[in-house]
């Protein structure tokens, strides 16, 4: 893989390896190259790819095997790793349900593999890892394919919101503790009634990712002190 560009002989353009599910998309927005214009961002999205899954070689999405194959051919020195929000959203309680397990269980093997994950990635990358957006499927929603193939789960915006700010803790200790830098949003995203701010939605109702102007600016921010 090339991953040296060099534009009008200035300095090279250095990769940043960026593996995650479809909020990831967001990298390709105008203002991060505009913010970034030493930086290359390599992003590989794997539509679906949970946190869960990472261990499992018979995961419906493949996202390992994916995200190894780009770990493989990357010549990186910094990886940008986003799971977790089909977790906290839909497959925790989804498989609390089904294996008529607790909620906490469930997030705990996601907690587990999501961190098995980052410190193999630590072992030959610098690592940021960006805590997971928050539910934006309101109560009762019934449209876009997204709420549909989620509408078994009966959680609450609000409790899929409680969940998803733990999990997001959880996986900052563990940063913390195992020095990979944590990019926390929470704070920036959360709503004075406890659940996503208004602004941060998306303009198209279907889509159930956050508005791209808005998201951008706070990784954008985020990632100065970084990068």
């Amino acid at each position: 893989m090339q991953n040296l560009v060099v534009h009008d002989q200035e300095a090279p353009v250095r990769e940043i390896l960026v593996l995650g599910d479809s909020h990831t998309v967001v990298f390709s927005h105008p203002l991060f190259k505009e913010r970034f214009p030493n930086f290359f961002f390599n992003v590989v999205t794997v539509i679906g790819a949970t946190a869960s899954g990472l261990e499992n070689p018979n995961s419906t999405t493949k996202a390992y095997p994916v995200f190894r194959d780009a770990v493989r051919e990357s010549a990186a020195k910094l990886v940008v790793v986003m799971l977790g929000e089909v977790d906290t959203g839909f497959v925790i309680w989804y498989r609390a349900q089904k294996y008529q397990e607790s909620v906490a269980a469930m997030m705990d093997q996601a907690i587990a593999s999501y961190s098995g994950f980052l410190a193999e990635l630590k072992m030959r990358f610098e690592v940021v890892c960006i805590s997971t957006p928050l539910p934006t499927i309101q109560d009762g929603n019934d449209w876009g394919d997204i709420a549909n193939a989620r509408r078994e789960v009966t959680a609450s915006q609000t409790d899929r919101t409680a969940l998803t700010l733990e999990f997001n803790r959880a996986m900052q200790r563990f940063c913390a503790q195992n020095r990979i830098r944590y990019l926390m949003l929470d704070d920036l995203s959360l709503g004075e009634h406890g659940i996503v701010k208004a602004d941060l939605l998306n303009n198209e109702r279907s889509d159930h990712h956050y508005d791209p102007d808005p998201y951008s600016r706070l990784l954008v921010e985020g990632l100065t002190g970084v990068l």
